[in-house]
């Protein structure tokens, strides 16, 4: 696993290098995933992750029928957080320690200041995990959009702006290796994580402020306890 990583990270690095140092520039397409294949010498698994990150980044973008192209360094990078290469956990583990000081005080205030029509949201996002898992869909979007709709609930426009900067990254299991993936992320633990939002819902449609925010944290720390135990 780790030389895994390290050759995502080395690839990252280079293709940072050619659009930092040249020779691409602003304006450039990429090369397709099958010659930075034969340049790098590396797997399309990996020309991928490299990309996702430079992507991430605010270096490059894809563009529908053209391909992937480089975006001006400096112009173009997004504000927020920094984009994890999969597998780093470590990362992840501080990332939600961030996000309890933030969300679990979100939680409280949605339950206070939610409307009818946002209370329903939070609930029918849940709902939409909840339909996943029974077909076997993948849940990192509904997942964001739920803790997304908690923040829209608090009605103070910094909340969600705070998710918004963590993109994809909110979402630990996001940052997963695959090998990490098929080893943590079982239908039991998502279940689990169903629970937890099923919890904190219930609270937020109760208005009970106090209890919203011990279920964010009971969420929160569990999803910190079972990152943790897995290093």
């Amino acid at each position: 696993m780790t030389g895994s990583i390290s050759l995502t990270q080395q690839t990252t690095e280079a293709l940072r290098a050619k659009i930092a140092e040249g020779p691409m520039k602003p304006g450039d397409r990429l090369p397709t995933e099958k010659e930075l294949e034969a340049e790098f010498g590396v797997s399309r698994t990996v020309i991928r992750e490299a990309v996702a990150v430079l992507k991430a980044e605010g270096l490059v973008e894809p563009r529908r029928g053209a391909g992937i192209f480089v975006l001006d360094p400096v112009l173009s990078r997004p504000r927020g957080m920094p984009s994890f290469l999969p597998g780093q956990m470590y990362q992840a583990l501080d990332l939600l320690e961030l996000r309890m000081a933030v969300e679990v005080e979100a939680a409280g205030l949605a339950a206070t200041r939610r409307t009818l029509s946002q209370d329903a949201r939070i609930r029918e996002h849940m709902a939409d995990f909840g339909r996943a898992l029974e077909t076997g869909a993948k849940t990192v979007e509904l997942d964001i959009a739920f803790h997304d709709a908690i923040a829209q609930g608090t009605n103070n426009a910094l909340f969600p702006g705070f998710l918004e900067s963590l993109g994809r990254n909110a979402i630990p299991r996001s940052s997963l290796s695959a090998e990490q993936r098929a080893r943590l992320i079982s239908h039991d633990y998502l279940q689990r994580v169903h629970q937890e939002h099923l919890a904190i819902a219930d609270a937020i449609s109760a208005g009970d402020a106090d209890r919203a925010r011990d279920a964010m944290r009971a969420h929160l720390s569990g999803s910190i306890a079972r990152y943790r135990a897995s290093l």
